[in-house]
């Protein structure tokens, strides 16, 4: 009689704790918030964008449309709402943000002034990937399905 042991084969599970959702949560609000002052300077708040309160001209692009998804990627990201396609969008427009406006003056971020670009577009994407973690509007809409 042969007798043949399958070995075990282990997958690759991502452990998620309480305590990572909350620290999720947290991080998109925060950079949400952040982030959505970045938008409101397109249109002259905070400085404006040339830190005497300008802001850019109405429906010019990329800019005037640049600060609108800013802005409302932001609120969407910060209450949970739609927050990995937020996030997808806002992700896109800091890299056209970055290739467009700061890679043709240097190649490295510290050179071309385009590492708050750059940042935001990989946690944008990161929160993408992972989701938004606790206090989501999405999380509830999910719960009550």
């Amino acid at each position: 009689m042969t007798t043949t042991i399958a070995p075990k084969t282990q997958t690759a599970t991502t452990k998620t704790t309480p305590v990572t959702g909350l620290v999720v949560g947290a991080s998109r609000i925060a950079i949400s918030f952040l982030f959505g002052f970045h938008g409101l300077q397109g249109f002259g708040f905070f400085g404006g964008i040339d830190g005497q309160g300008g802001g850019v001209p109405f429906g010019s692009f990329p800019g005037w449309w640049g600060s609108v998804l800013e802005l409302a990627g932001a609120v969407l990201l910060l209450i949970g709402l739609a927050s990995r396609p937020a996030a997808i969008l806002l992700s896109g427009v800091m890299a056209y943000a970055y290739f467009t406006v700061h890679a043709p003056m240097g190649l490295l971020p510290l050179q071309n002034m385009g590492e708050p670009a750059a940042v935001y577009s990989w946690i944008f994407l990161l929160f993408a990937a992972v989701g938004p973690g606790r206090f989501a509007v999405d999380a509830l809409i999910k719960r009550r399905r």
